[in-house]
């Protein structure tokens, strides 16, 4: 029963030295693997044109999604710029609601009257302040009998005005 590690008793077993298991490990030897010598071995000009063409896709793809991040980096931050100015323009336009609100309020009859009398001193008239003007019935539009002639005289070169002056007599 030394050998199995399940103990029956309650009385605690001696301590053993594990002799066996060292030396069983002692008595293993590792064994050394000397190196191989390289083989040499020649890549064809085809494998060298595959493993070129190969490396050229991937820094294809590579640069074409690299370019694709940039752009989408860019075009978000250009839908920010315009988020932010839709937020102003939403902002301005509450703001001159609000201001149109306030002059509506201001043009009520009773306020005008009022900044009248405050600030420039005006004062409802009186009946004797009224003077009544009768016109007569008289239509006072004329019709024109003349005929009109505009001369630009900036725009008539000499040669003009001389024919004209020839010509009228």
């Amino acid at each position: 029963m030394a050998g199995t590690r399940y103990q029956y008793t309650t009385s605690p077993r001696k301590l053993e030295p594990d002799i066996q298991r060292k030396r069983s490990k002692k008595q293993r030897k590792l064994k050394v693997v000397e190196d191989l010598p390289r083989q040499n071995v020649e890549i064809s000009k085809e494998q060298k044109k595959r493993q070129k063409n190969l490396t050229l896709v991937v820094i294809g793809i590579f640069i074409l999604l690299l370019t694709i991040s940039y752009r989408n980096s860019q075009i978000n931050e250009k839908f920010n710029e315009v988020q932010d100015l839709k937020e102003q323009l939403a902002s301005l336009e509450k703001e001159n609601q609000q201001l149109e609100v306030t002059i509506q309020n201001s043009l009520n009859l009773n306020n005008i009257e009022k900044q009248a009398k405050e600030r420039l001193g005006m004062q409802k008239l009186t009946n004797k302040q009224t003077v009544y003007v009768t016109l007569p019935k008289k239509d006072y539009v004329e019709s024109a009998t003349e005929e009109v002639k505009i001369e630009d005289s900036k725009q008539e070169n000499w040669f003009q005005k001389f024919v004209d002056k020839i010509f009228n007599r």
